[in-house]
């Protein structure tokens, strides 16, 4: 085949600007192969073009200010690449791969590092990002880049990337994305979604982030198989919905969260539902927190075990009894089965005993645990000296989490 499709480069980068001299003479096409060894980046790539790494040592590295590669084309490949050293200033979003207003490009296999952005993304589309380790410069948490951002982008794939301390994972204005098989940890929102929809979440790891997956103001969205772990402190959520309507959460695995999951008005469109179904929602400190109005969210076939508390609602007036609860696993359920069909023979129901003053007070938190806060809800099971606050209805509670 043509030289100007296949050229290979092996002693030809002997000069410090030679590699953007390379990509500015071959032809539109062309497939450069570059050798192991150091490549000067700050390099801007305007034409369709593949340049790929033999080995684990070609690194192209930025001059520390701006982004590394800029890609200003369709039909771009970067692969088997180490790329690090951009530049520090989020104005310009120094990043270590920034595509603009391209489609069909692709970069796989690339290490990025020393990156404030990792990889940054406008208008593009049908492009792919495939099993890429990324991971930020050496800052506190709020003032690293983000180690994926998507503005307006569509229709593209995101799979097996490693975000590893950088600061979240963006997708925002960009609809029909499949991200998939990804994993985030040590970073913010690790995935972080904003008016956007119609976007696949599929088996991805997310762990030891302040947030695992948020969407807001979306709709129209699939979360399943996902496995959301040590979402601590003050904000630490799984999944979290707020404005979100139309959204499938589905058969994902969420635990050791300060909150399981948390819906804020959602679903925030009338006549709307959301589906939360099959989830394992395993020893956090609440299961469920429900925020403002939320009503209409299809709740069934979960399993509510380990956790502090199943549910809490902070809304004022009580609307997590609003939602639609059935056939799930309670592991505070004390009903029995007489006809051993697997379901409750009655409801399940979540009440706010005194015990759970802290929930609509949080000033009383300090005495939580307490012998008298234990006193008083002993006393009001036995002879309720006021109507206790009816949080959740599950008329076929299972008996067993083993048959879902």
């Amino acid at each position: 085949m043509r030289i100007a499709l296949y050229l290979i480069l092996a002693t030809l980068f002997l000069s410090a600007d030679s590699l953007q001299a390379v990509i500015d003479r071959v032809k539109a096409g062309s497939k450069i192969e570059l050798p192991e060894g150091v490549f000067n980046g700050d390099i801007v790539i305007d034409k369709p073009l593949i340049i790929i790494g033999k080995g684990k040592g070609t690194i192209i590295r930025g001059s520390g200010k701006g982004t590394v590669i800029t890609v200003n084309s369709s039909n771009v490949r970067l692969e088997n690449l180490t790329i690090e050293h951009s530049g520090e200033e989020h104005e310009r979003v120094d990043a270590a791969v920034k595509i603009k207003d391209a489609s069909y490009c692709t970069v796989k296999n690339c290490t990025i590092k020393d990156s404030l952005f990792g990889i940054d993304l406008e208008n593009v589309s049908n492009s792919r990002f495939l099993d890429n380790y990324i991971t930020s410069k050496p800052f506190p948490l709020g003032i690293r880049g983000d180690g994926v951002r998507l503005w307006y982008s569509n229709d593209n794939i995101l799979r097996g990337n490693r975000l590893y301390k950088s600061r979240d994972f963006v997708i925002w204005y960009s609809h029909g994305n499949l991200i998939e098989n990804n994993v985030g940890e040590y970073g913010r929102y690790s995935l972080h979604f904003m008016y956007a929809g119609k976007n696949i979440v599929k088996n991805n790891v997310y762990k030891h982030n302040s947030v695992g997956i948020f969407f807001m103001y979306s709709k129209d969205t699939i979360a399943e198989g996902n496995v959301i772990a040590s979402s601590v402190g003050t904000t630490g959520i799984g999944i979290g919905l707020k404005d979100a309507s139309n959204f499938t959460i589905k058969n994902n695995t969420i635990l050791y969260c300060a909150k399981g999951m948390y819906l804020d008005r959602s679903p925030f469109e009338p006549d709307e539902k959301n589906y939360i179904e099959g989830n394992r929602i395993l020893y956090n400190s609440i299961g469920i927190h429900f925020h403002s109005l939320s009503i209409s969210n299809m709740i069934t076939k979960n399993i509510f075990k380990g956790n502090m508390e199943q549910v809490y609602d902070d809304s004022g007036k009580i609307h997590s009894v609003m939602n639609h609860w059935e056939m799930n696993y309670w592991d505070d359920y004390e009903g029995i089965d007489k006809d051993g069909d697997g379901i409750g023979d009655i409801p399940y129901v979540l009440y706010y005993y005194a015990d759970k003053m802290w929930l609509l007070n949080p000033n009383v938190r300090f005495f939580y645990g307490s012998p008298v806060i234990s006193i008083l809800n002993f006393l009001a099971k036995l002879a309720p000296f006021s109507e206790p606050v009816k949080l959740v209805v599950d008329p076929k509670p299972l008996m067993h989490e083993e048959i879902l």
